[in-house]
């Protein structure tokens, strides 16, 4: 698999923009003045901003197995406007997503390629479980972090709209698609009901 400069440039850049959104969002505007700053922008790294790079990997990775040429390019533009929400105390992202093209896909494989990244955040979820719930303190904090907020990425891109994922997934197969979006949907609903976001 191979990444031109360009990708990783923009790969890079909304890491980083997400991971700063979020830090903004969690914990205010005055976090740039804290000694916390460099704690708070690691876990917002480790939480959103790995639920997002894998999120597009995996999306990247299965439209090459489908023959496929597959390239991420950053929004910079929506990247601006999350870190403006996060000052707000908003979480707002659309940090951009992964092109492809090639030989005609079916409506199958594009289905696949779109469910791969939401997929990747609910196993992702899965990997954080264990910190939120069997663990106290700071890395029990990630944990719950980790778990909701890819629980949360896993149900907002299977909405069936726009430019989501649900969508391609829902024009492939209903069945998927309601496979997929209700659980993710409603363990989003409970994690926030049972940890929040701050």
């Amino acid at each position: 698999m191979n990444f031109s400069a360009k990708e990783i440039q923009d790969l890079v850049v909304a890491w980083i923009a997400l991971g700063v959104a979020f830090t903004f969002f969690l914990a205010g505007p005055s976090i740039v003045q804290s000694a916390q700053l460099p704690l708070v922008i690691g876990v917002s790294m480790l939480t959103v901003g790995i639920g997002f790079l894998l999120h597009e990997l995996a999306h990247k990775v299965t439209a090459i197995r489908f023959g496929q040429v597959a390239e991420f390019r950053a929004d910079y533009g929506m990247l601006m406007l999350a870190v403006a929400a996060g000052l707000a105390g908003f979480l707002f992202a659309a940090p951009g997503a992964v092109y492809h093209a090639g030989r005609n896909v079916t409506k199958r494989e594009n289905g696949l390629i779109a469910l791969a990244g939401p997929v990747t955040n609910l196993l992702l979820a899965a990997v954080f479980a264990p910190l939120a719930f069997g663990v106290g303190g700071a890395l029990g904090y990630v944990g719950q972090l980790g778990l909701t907020i890819n629980l949360l990425l896993a149900g907002f891109n299977m909405l069936p709209f726009g430019p989501l994922d649900g969508k391609s997934v829902f024009r492939w197969s209903k069945l998927v698609f309601l496979l997929v979006f209700l659980p993710s949907a409603a363990l989003a609903l409970l994690a926030l009901f049972r940890f929040g976001l701050t």
